[in-house]
């Protein structure tokens, strides 16, 4: 869990900065496109130990993700059965106008496909790593490059590690109760896996009780329906089967994935950017 902050100019703070303890700017700041929790929101002062891990990100780096996350609004979620074909059909979601693209760890090759990407599209796209389940495994995603972090569940110690590291992290949850604890745990996104009943008027409903929430569906998400999860007030939406038909990526009819990708993403610029 979160420890409270240590405020420098407080006798503890005092003390620490004599032995030579550094201190990180506060986390807080003006809203973007997202609401950040109060643990999102506290200082890394309580992590001296931080300041020279390898994984820290900076406030601003959390920040930029989160906003071309909020810019673009639709990741595409590829699980496929080879490497060769994970590369070939996130390459043609993104000719299709992708900007966000999720390499899960159920793919053969996930963490090389991911860095190849990272080095061919960065500035250009973001790239994340997805089934992240354990710390090992959100360290092994960034060694390879990814940008952000998705989890098909809570993982609470998953979560914390991220944000303590300033990494965009977006845990699974189902219930809103799920979401929120999620959100108090310092997940600026919360991903709704699996599809949930009555699809984008439940987004609806959670978002005007729980406007702190930035929902993230996935399952039940398809290219015609992308754009009214977004109008109902999620933050964004994943695309997996509807993007990545599995008969188009046995047989490599790539043709067809990039035209899945230009109706989705039309849809997707139809809902406008978000209103939070």
């Amino acid at each position: 869990p979160f420890k409270p902050p240590i405020k420098p100019e407080s006798p503890l703070g005092q003390l620490l900065t004599r032995k030579g303890v550094k201190f990180s700017h506060s986390l807080a700041g003006p809203r973007r496109s997202f609401n950040a929790s109060a643990g999102a929101r506290r200082t890394f002062a309580a992590y001296p130990g931080l300041v020279d891990d390898k994984y820290l990100k900076t406030p601003e780096s959390f920040q930029a993700t989160i906003a071309f996350m909020a810019e673009h609004r639709a990741t595409a979620v590829l699980r496929t059965p080879s490497k060769e074909s994970a590369a070939k059909a996130m390459e043609a979601a993104i000719n299709g106008g992708f900007k966000l693209c999720e390499f899960t760890l159920t793919t053969p090759g996930c963490l090389d496909v991911l860095a190849d990407f990272r080095k061919m599209y960065d500035g250009k796209t973001m790239v994340g790593c997805g089934t992240v389940m354990t710390v090992d495994d959100a360290k092994r995603a960034m060694d390879a490059g990814a940008q952000f972090i998705i989890a098909p569940i809570l993982v609470p110690e998953v979560v914390s590690w991220c944000r303590q590291r300033n990494i965009v992290i977006c845990p699974g949850t189902q219930t809103p109760t799920e979401a929120y604890t999620a959100f108090q745990a310092g997940a600026p996104i919360q991903k709704i896996f699996p599809g949930v009943a009555a699809g984008h008027m439940w987004i609806k409903a959670v978002s005007a009780a729980l406007p702190m929430l930035s929902l993230m569906p996935t399952s039940g998400v398809d290219l015609d329906n992308a754009g009214e999860y977004l109008k109902a007030g999620a933050f964004g939406v994943g695309l997996v089967a509807p993007l990545f038909p599995p008969d188009a990526v046995a047989s490599g009819n790539w043709d067809a994935i990039t035209a899945n990708a230009v109706k989705v993403i039309g849809n997707v610029k139809a809902a406008g950017p978000m209103k939070k």
